[in-house]
């Protein structure tokens, strides 16, 4: 199959000047436009990688105001693309203030093709160099901790936690809300220790009858009661040599605590109708998004068995609680689903990001799965709004990280926050704050934020 050619969407009312770039770029599949409402349209639907435009547009042909509102219109819809404005002759002024905003480059009137052809292939290399960049950094941000997205503090804590103990035997707590991520920690842990090639064995406890749990966990033994018709080892045994993780600990029945407490001390089981010993070498994994403080006060949790489960405890953050969480995740998830269902999706609107962030998200980020899955499949164009992800339409405003209006103690969480919602774009990410890109830096390195995982 021959090679999709670079798309370039040429911005320009002039139809002499249309036809005159056209041929000078008859290499690549070339996009037409006379105004702003054209331009927007045609990258809408085509997302080219490089934009070349007139900043002399009607209704405002003579001057440059209407030219400045369309690139901040462009790079408000799609930072990563690369816009080359091109000004009338001797107004280098304009050309330097529309960098300022965000263009690429700029070139004067009268047009040399040569010139002009050598700027336009070096954009289409460094949008080139920077998607294979993003690329690059996603798969290496889904190891070794596959699937956790950190970007702030308290994740990036647990995920420094989880490589302490990883490698070790101890038996490992994990707490949390419904729906942040305790079976991907779980897996995590498993992964990174010596155990990693062995099976992971995850059983609900909440999932199961109480009467079939027991079952399920130790095995039974043939004729051990009506229906069982052979041996069957339960999930303990199954997991020898690997990772045995009891999701929703909090629900399992008492009698059964003071079983699964005999086998943490003496590492042995029996099935159900058996007399025999069999010894099993698991580690064992729990989560619960229940208190399992008030459990013990209330006598529903053995106290000797939460202190066997909670060797070491890790505490997941809710969603609402991570700044920034929300939009770095839509982000990371809008891209698996659209590859997934073969939509691929540029990013959200402005309105859906500010929805995003003003969003509570009881669901955690369960919940931000099911709304950016779906709005990929019912989404028309390559942008997500607000009303794809079926949430409330938030104010622009809050999406506003203006540093002189916020103390020093939210400076890090402002950050985090510009740079999750820029998705990564640290000239996007400084425009959001209200400063200049060394200023950010600046910023970014006091907050202790390496550069080389922000930077596109």
């Amino acid at each position: 199959m021959p090679e999709a050619k670079q798309k370039l969407l040429i911005v320009e009312d002039d139809i002499g000047l249309q036809k005159q770039l056209r041929w000078t770029f008859d290499d690549l599949e070339v996009l037409q436009a006379a105004n702003r409402q054209e331009a927007i349209e045609q990258l809408r639907r085509a997302e080219p990688g490089v934009v070349l435009q007139d900043l002399g547009l009607p209704p405002d042909a003579h001057g440059v105001r209407e030219g400045m509102a369309t690139l901040k219109e462009i790079l408000n819809l799609a930072p990563g693309t690369k816009v080359i404005v091109v000004t009338g002759n001797a107004d280098r002024d304009s050309g330097l203030e529309a960098v300022g905003l965000g263009a690429y480059d700029f070139y004067q009137k009268p047009l040399e093709t040569t010139v002009l052809r050598l700027i336009v292939e070096r954009a289409f290399h460094i949008h080139a160099l920077e998607q294979q960049n993003r690329a690059l950094r996603e798969s290496q941000a889904a190891s070794p901790l596959h699937g956790i997205v950190a970007t702030d503090p308290g994740m990036l804590k647990v995920c420094r936690l989880v490589e302490k103990v990883a490698p070790t035997d101890v038996s490992l707590l994990i707490l949390g809300e419904s729906g942040t991520g305790k079976e991907l920690i779980a897996h995590a842990v498993h992964e990174l220790s010596s155990r990693g090639g062995a099976r992971f064995v995850a059983i609900n406890c909440a999932a199961i009858p109480e009467q079939l749990l027991e079952s399920e966990l130790f095995g039974h033994e043939r004729g051990a009661f009506t229906g069982a018709v052979k041996t069957t080892p339960g999930k303990i045994e199954i997991a020898d040599g690997g990772t045995l993780f009891l999701d929703e600990i909090g629900d399992m029945p008492p009698q059964l605590q003071a079983k699964l407490l005999r086998f943490l001390q003496a590492r042995v089981i029996e099935r159900i109708g058996g007399r025999e010993e069999i010894a099993v070498n698991v580690r064992v994994v729990c989560a619960t998004h229940r208190d399992l403080k008030a459990l013990i006060r209330d006598q529903l949790f053995r106290e000797d068995l939460f202190y066997r489960l909670s060797e070491v405890t890790v505490t997941l953050p809710p969603l609402r609680d991570r700044a920034g969480a929300a939009a770095a995740l839509a982000h990371v998830l809008l891209r698996r689903f659209g590859a997934l269902h073969g939509l691929p999706k540029r990013g959200f609107t402005p309105g859906a990001l500010a929805a995003i962030a003003a969003h509570r998200w009881p669901g955690n980020v369960r919940e931000l799965e099911n709304k950016v899955k779906a709005a990929v499949i019912v989404a028309e164009g390559p942008f997500v709004t607000a009303e794809d992800l079926g949430l409330a339409n938030a104010a622009e405003t809050d999406l506003s990280f203006n540093l002189k209006q916020v103390r020093v103690r939210a400076e890090r969480q402002a950050v985090h926050q510009a740079l999750a919602v820029a998705d990564g774009n640290v000239s996007r990410a400084a425009e959001l704050l209200g400063v200049s890109r060394p200023t950010l830096y600046d910023l970014m390195d006091r907050c202790g934020i390496r550069r080389e995982q922000s930077e596109t």
